[in-house]
Parts: C-alpha cells; sequence; structure tokens
C-alpha cells in the first residue's frame, strides 16, 4: 500500500548535506519504494532559490527530481489561513504551519520532517508527523 508522505525541507537539505547520520536517513526515507511524495510551493521556496543563487548545479539539480517526481501542492489563501489557524492553536513557527497545512489539506498519511520530536508541530491533531532523527529499527 502506497504511503502518501508531505516532505519537509529539512528532509531534502539533510538529503543534500554528504554522508552524516541525518543525511542517511533522510536518503533512506526517499528511497522508501512504498511512498508516494507530496512537496508544495513553500518547500520549493525553502531550498531552491539559495541552490540557484549560489550556483549549487548538483544541489538544483537533486530538488528538481524530487519535484518533478512529486505531488506539487501550489500555494493557496485557504491553506495559508488555515496555517494562521494552526500556528495560534499549537504556537508554531510560520513555515511549519504551512508545512502542516498543506499535508492536513492534501490529507497526506504522513509529513516527513527533518525536526526534532517534541516541536509543537509534532501536537497535531489528525496528522502523523514523523523525523527522520527519531531511530528506526
Amino acid at each position: 500500500m502506497v504511503k502518501r508522505t508531505y516532505l519537509d525541507s529539512g528532509v531534502l537539505l539533510a538529503a543534500c548535506k554528504g554522508m552524516d547520520k541525518l543525511s542517511l536517513q533522510a536518503m533512506r526515507a526517499l528511497d522508501e519504494p512504498e511512498r508516494e511524495f507530496l512537496v508544495s510551493d513553500a518547500v520549493w521556496l525553502e531550498v531552491m532559490p539559495k541552490a540557484i543563487y549560489e550556483r549549487q548545479r548538483k544541489e538544483a539539480a537533486f530538488y528538481e527530481a524530487i519535484f518533478a517526481a512529486a505531488e506539487k501542492l501550489p500555494w493557496n489563501l485557504t491553506t495559508l489561513d488555515h496555517a494562521a489557524g494552526l500556528a495560534q492553536q499549537y504556537g508554531m513557527a510560520a513555515m511549519d504551519a504551512i508545512h502542516v497545512a498543506h499535508a492536513l489539506d492534501a490529507r497526506v498519511d504522513e509529513l516527513l520532517t527533518a525536526e526534532k520530536p517534541g516541536k509543537p508541530m509534532f501536537r497535531t491533531l489528525g496528522l502523523a508527523v514523523r523525523s527522520i532523527r527519531e531511530d528506526r529499527a
């Protein structure tokens, strides 16, 4: 069964960092064949402009490959309004709330992040949030 998974930008950033434990966890998650990934315009905005500006061609190509294979979730005012409510309800940072709102509105099975467990996003009702920082058996 395919698991619809919203990717937080931190997962993509970690995957590009090299060969440390977090990078390996990110790459392992991205390689799971039973996953269907979703990314939002917010994810694009967090990773692509800097890679392009700094002429990091390999990094930008990596992100583009992920975006090409993933379902894209565009900006929309309904989701941004939802994010504002979530930020107030759970005490989330703005971009975390935007990612959570996109994930909830797209009815994903899971939001995959590189955030440390225990951040406010992990308290969101109705959304499974998993960190690549968690050890998996």
